[in-house]
């Protein structure tokens, strides 16, 4: 079955259950929206993460109840410079949906998920030891891959590649 273009618009998405449960919580926590090869991804407010993902996943007719994947990607020299990116999956429903929210470079920190999905914390650690990004509200936030005393973070694009470090 041939695919259809992407649609964009959110008028036309909110028929979905997850966006519409989000507009109906806080309209301005969506910032855009996107339905592309069967897969809705939503640009969430960064203030809301936390809690579109707990209402997400409490959901009653879609519970996104678990939490895939989270990582992030850099887009240096632009800005907002980071994306958090978090895969979300309803096993009951067989359905996913992405978030992205952007960071700043300059101060790129988020709300912690953790107490959504525990799960998280590992994704979390492991976003922060390559790329910098804080996870407020973190129980443990520290170095997973990297040496404890490594300078850095080797996953942003102007992380220094030439030489012994």
């Amino acid at each position: 079955m041939p695919l259809g273009p992407a649609i964009t618009d959110v008028a036309q998405l909110k028929s979905h259950p997850a966006l519409a449960r989000i507009l109906a919580w806080k309209p301005a926590a969506v910032e855009a929206a996107r339905y592309d090869r069967d897969e809705l991804t939503l640009s969430i407010e960064r203030s809301f993460i936390r809690d579109v993902c707990a209402l997400l996943r409490d959901q009653a007719k879609c519970p996104f109840n678990f939490l895939s994947d989270l990582t992030c990607v850099d887009w240096y020299p632009s800005e907002p410079r980071f994306e958090v990116i978090y895969q979300l999956l309803s096993i009951p429903n067989r359905e996913r949906v992405r978030l992205k929210v952007r960071l700043n470079g300059s101060s790129p920190v988020v709300e912690s998920v953790t107490s959504v999905w525990p799960a998280a914390n590992f994704f979390e650690r492991e976003v922060f030891d390559l790329f910098g990004i804080r996870f407020s509200g973190h129980p443990y936030l520290r170095r997973i891959q990297m040496p404890e005393d490594w300078e850095g973070h080797p996953l942003r694009k102007d992380y220094p590649v030439e030489g012994y470090r």
